[in-house]
């Protein structure tokens, strides 16, 4: 099937501009830590030295997993559909800090195992009534998963802004990732699986423990594509497919959690430059998701012990992103608030064997 190309954001001569901008703004140099690599990451992005937020957008999408059977999640299945109807009654975490934030939030019905109806906020892109059970067979067929991320492309090229955040709601969808995780890193199942959604020890001991006969069931399973049919769901490739398409646009992609990460795997196996475009916003209580966030090269932004998903790692990271865009944009320069800059040849900091007017955000990669 056809895949977004996705560009490299390298670019030397831009690069460097960027770094004189930032620098040139009045504070001390790389006193804005972070905030600073942000900024240039997103002038790379975007081609400028002046990069703007433009109506961000969040995308939660939903699914459920025939994986469930097996007793993998400490809630049952229907509670896939219940918050469903709870985003649309802006009920959830994520409507409360999409809300404040000002964020445009949109459901995606990717693939749950209840009839909605037409419904006001609710984007219908089911694929089937859920994944199939990756205990047994294959949870999709490849036209299934083609299909998922085909409808993730065609969404994340309708939307108008430059921002766009991930989220999903799916129960039994940890184990899903954790199983892509295990294939596509190559890390031993017990550092891919948590607790989801509140299992107890033994109950986590059960999901490894599923998870490893379902690898050795599928053991001749290794291209992303195959992994992704084999173990993933649809929220997940549908996600997967609108990263590639959304960082073709050149959008800055705000990666929340755990399962969102696992999709991004799979984007990134597919087009390893879509990690240009990725803000990760936090790293997830999930206790593989520091691991998987490793595995990427990634940087994440928050620390908040948080493993809830809905895309609300995204919206809590945005004001970061809006910050860090604001000072290049905004903030006065030495020359134009007449402030008196460091003098360099004096005082600024040698690297050993290197200039002392090298940037601070050399070699930052995301």
């Amino acid at each position: 099937m056809y895949f977004p190309h996705v560009e490299s954001t390298q670019d030397e001569s831009l690069s460097t501009a960027l770094d004189a901008a930032i620098n040139d703004k009045t504070k001390p140099l790389g006193s804005l830590g972070v905030l600073e690599l942000l900024a240039r990451q997103a002038g790379l992005i975007q081609k400028t030295t002046r990069p703007r937020v433009i109506a961000p957008a969040i995308l939660v999408f939903a699914g459920d997993h025939g994986v469930v059977a097996e007793g993998v999640s400490a809630y049952p299945q229907s509670v896939t559909w219940q918050m469903v109807e709870n985003f649309l009654a802006q009920g959830a975490a994520i409507n409360v800090f999409a809300r404040q934030q000002d964020v445009a939030l949109h459901i995606v019905d990717a693939g749950v195992n209840h009839d909605f109806g037409a419904r006001d906020g609710l984007i219908a892109r089911k694929v089937g009534p859920g994944t199939r059970n990756f205990a047994n067979e294959p949870a999709m067929t490849v036209q299934e998963c083609e299909t998922a991320l085909e409808h993730g492309m065609a969404l994340a090229a309708e939307l108008q802004g430059n921002v766009l955040g991930f989220g999903e709601m799916g129960i039994g969808n940890t184990t899903s990732a954790a199983a892509i995780m295990h294939k596509l890193a190559g890390l031993p199942v017990a550092e891919c699986v948590g607790a989801g959604t509140g299992l107890s020890t033994e109950g986590m001991l059960h999901k490894c423990r599923v998870i490893e006969k379902a690898v050795a069931q599928h053991a001749h399973v290794s291209a992303p594509l195959d992994v992704l049919a084999t173990f993933g769901g649809f929220e997940i490739a549908m996600m997967a497919g609108a990263m590639l398409k959304a960082a073709e646009r050149r959008m800055i992609l705000l990666i929340d959690g755990f399962i969102v990460t696992a999709a991004l795997l799979v984007a990134a196996r597919l087009q390893p430059s879509i990690l240009d475009y990725c803000v990760f916003c936090h790293c997830s209580n999930e206790k593989g998701h520091g691991r998987m966030l490793n595995e990427l090269g990634a940087r994440p932004l928050l620390h908040l012990d948080m493993r809830l998903g809905e895309g609300t790692g995204c919206a809590l990271a945005l004001p970061l992103l809006h910050a860090a865009v604001g000072f290049l944009c905004d903030m006065a320069t030495f020359a134009s608030a007449q402030v008196s800059g460091k003098d360099s040849l004096v005082d600024a900091p040698m690297e050993a064997g290197g200039s002392a007017s090298r940037s601070p955000l050399a070699g930052f990669r995301s």
